[in-house]
């Protein structure tokens, strides 16, 4: 778990980090410099090491994972790595709770994970990284259907529209993966990723 100033993060790598930044007042002060400071111009690598620290923080993983993503990547044959990469953020167990509109943030649906609210082919699962395949169904665990974190869900659902990858059943609470994640995080550059690695 990454555990910092949201707005000093949001400030030096964009809005787009996380959802509470996404806000007009976020904005009309982020562009904002102190009196006699100049915008400094980065670097090639300065370039690539801010796209890298977007996705860390964006999908709240460690250095570590982040790697160890990169390197199975680049290892993976037939189609290019920077959608490898994006597939193999996007089917994290906390990431699909998310997408599915079930949590408001990552940190949350993070949480709920680890909280054992769900249960993946079955069998409960407590672990946020844990990698979902197309064919998995993800259910709300019955005995926390009751919990306030799922109450009026379908009415929280309503107004929300999921990936065209994903679907949820509301009345069954259940979801699954239709298709390969599509990259709809525009303002993550990949291929800026894949590089910083590959120095």
């Amino acid at each position: 778990m990454i555990s910092k100033p949201k707005f000093k993060i949001c400030r030096r790598l964009g809005p787009g980090v996380y959802d509470k930044c996404q806000t007009p007042k976020f904005s009309a002060n982020s562009g904002k410099l102190k009196k006699g400071a100049r915008p400094k111009a980065l670097s090639e690598y300065g370039k690539a090491l801010v796209e890298k620290q977007k996705v860390r923080f964006s999908y709240g993983i460690t250095e570590r994972q982040l790697s160890n993503y990169v390197g199975d990547a680049m290892k993976a044959k037939g189609a290019g790595a920077a959608d490898k990469l994006f597939e193999r953020l996007e089917t994290r167990l906390d990431n699909i709770v998310y997408r599915m509109g079930l949590a408001h943030t990552r940190r949350l649906a993070r949480q709920m994970v680890s909280h054992g609210h769900f249960v993946v082919n079955g069998t409960r699962t407590t672990v946020p990284s844990f990698e979902i395949k197309a064919g998995d169904v993800i259910t709300i665990r019955e005995g926390s259907r009751g919990s306030a974190l799922f109450s009026n869900l379908a009415e929280k659902l309503k107004e929300y529209n999921a990936p065209v990858w994903l679907g949820f059943n509301v009345e069954k609470g259940e979801g699954s993966i239709k298709d390969k994640p599509k990259n709809i995080e525009t303002f993550l550059d990949l291929n800026a990723v894949l590089e910083f690695y590959s120095r």
